[in-house]
């Protein structure tokens, strides 16, 4: 038998409560603004602590254990999450709907819901707003959720965490993987800005067959078959997105000659936020011809004088990204670099034998990252479906 449905503002307290920290200013308060959350794994991960008078005037929400807050900002990112107990007492933003469950259902329960597809896009429709889309508090009360009885509702909590703690550690692992390229990149070389081991230190240009290149500009109208395209938001933490999720555009023959990837290319964002400006990510094998986008400059490096691997990580050091902090040409709300910018990176250099080791071990990595993120990708399906069969 199917569950009745029933409006969240039914099975929620109607007052949450509201403090003002202002009104003690020498005592300290932990803070949660909608930053604080991460939508990923939908977990207070970057709550702030200040004192009383220091806190912004959004800091109202007063959070007991077990309240489930969900974003009203920008609905389509699912900032939401279940407040532990080491944040009882503590206070939220106002751009937060606090759920706090009745005994009629689980705080679990609601935190499972409100992660929910088609909560998320229920709201999503209701957003207001072009550039800071928004729904009321109201609008989040009034969506509706399934509600059988309260042992149902743990047996299907206990499931979905079951599924949301294979997902976690599916990630936890994908995060010491990734770690442990920089760690070994140290330990073979030195800190990049103290190069310890006197290595020599040579612009990037002279490690390059060719000058840094552009991406394809194409207008908007070109776009939605042909070609696929790695774009900025095709990569992250050096890793390229699933080559079928990539958006495809339409090209000439002169087009696709000029700028289709190969194997050992490195791309490098020229245009993005100041603090992912330079973030790239190293071409390894794609299924079909693949081209890339204007705001990213494309690296290809000569074997007789670094191994690809070897320049892809150095890129990732210190001394690069300090480089790119400081040519960087700073505009409202992104930063850019050009290819002088990019052609005198500094980077340490030692002898293609001793690069050599590094790059087998950086090849080894990348497949298990590469393993890994179909794991992760396997996991959020699992208990998307999940969420859809039992929400909706």
């Amino acid at each position: 038998m199917t569950a009745r449905r029933i409006a969240l503002r039914e099975v929620v307290e109607a007052k949450t409560g509201t403090m003002n920290p202002s009104a003690w200013p020498d005592d300290p308060i932990t803070y949660v603004d909608v930053t604080a959350i991460d939508n990923e794994v939908k977990a207070i991960t970057a709550a702030r602590t200040m004192r009383g008078a220091e806190a912004p005037g959004r800091a109202r929400r007063l959070l007991r254990t077990g309240d489930v807050l969900v974003s009203t900002v920008r609905p389509n990112l699912n900032a939401v999450a279940l407040v532990p107990d080491s944040l009882d007492g503590e206070v939220a933003s106002t751009a937060f709907c606090v759920l706090r469950a009745t005994p009629r259902v689980l705080p679990e329960y609601l935190y499972f819901f409100v992660q929910s597809a088609s909560f998320t896009r229920s709201l999503e429709r209701l957003a207001k707003g072009a550039l800071y889309p928004a729904v009321s508090e109201q609008c989040v009360l009034d969506q509706t959720m399934p509600l059988p009885p309260l042992e149902t509702q743990r047996r299907i909590v206990d499931m979905l965490l079951c599924a949301q703690r294979a997902l976690r550690l599916r990630r936890e692992i994908r995060e010491r993987t990734l770690r442990l390229l920089p760690a070994l990149y140290a330990d073979s070389f030195g800190d990049s800005v103290a190069n310890p081991k006197n290595w020599p230190v040579v612009p990037l240009e002279t490690l390059l067959k060719t000058p840094p290149q552009n991406g394809l500009y194409k207008h908007k109208s070109a776009y939605g078959d042909g070609t696929p395209i790695v774009r900025i938001d095709s990569f992250r933490e050096g890793d390229l997105c699933e080559p079928g999720s990539l958006k495809r555009l339409r090209l000439d023959e002169n087009e696709a000659r000029r700028y289709t990837l190969a194997g050992g290319d490195i791309l490098v964002n020229r245009v993005n936020s100041a603090e992912h400006l330079g973030k790239s990510v190293m071409i390894r094998t794609l299924p079909e011809p693949t081209v890339f986008e204007s705001n990213m400059m494309r690296l290809v490096v000569d074997p007789e004088r670094a191994f690809a691997q070897y320049v892809f990580s150095a890129l990732q050091t210190t001394r690069t990204r300090q480089h790119f902090q400081l040519n960087a040409r700073r505009a409202v709300n992104q930063a850019s670099l050009n290819q002088t910018d990019l052609r005198s990176v500094p980077i340490m250099l030692p002898p293609l034998e001793k690069q050599a080791p590094f790059a087998r071990h950086a090849d080894f990595t990348a497949s298990a990252r590469g393993i890994e993120a179909q794991m992760i990708s396997s996991a959020e399906a699992t208990l998307a479906s999940l969420l859809a069969r039992i929400f909706g």
